[in-house]
């Protein structure tokens, strides 16, 4: 296997835009996204700060 190229990769983000829809791709872009993010607090092992909490007991 060699590297991706300019012309693979054009190729597959056209194939995931057939597949999924214009419209799909910006909620799966958003859900990768805080998922990435979750995934990297907890290898961090922070917790949610201190403004976050407080908010989640006014909710409630």
């Amino acid at each position: 296997m060699g590297r991706l190229g300019t012309t693979e990769i054009i190729v597959i983000l056209v194939i995931v835009l057939l597949l999924f829809g214009g419209k799909k791709i910006p909620e799966l872009m958003k859900g990768l996204g805080s998922g990435i993010k979750e995934f990297k607090d907890a290898a961090k092992g922070e917790d949610k700060p201190a403004d976050s909490k407080k908010e989640e007991e006014n909710k409630q």
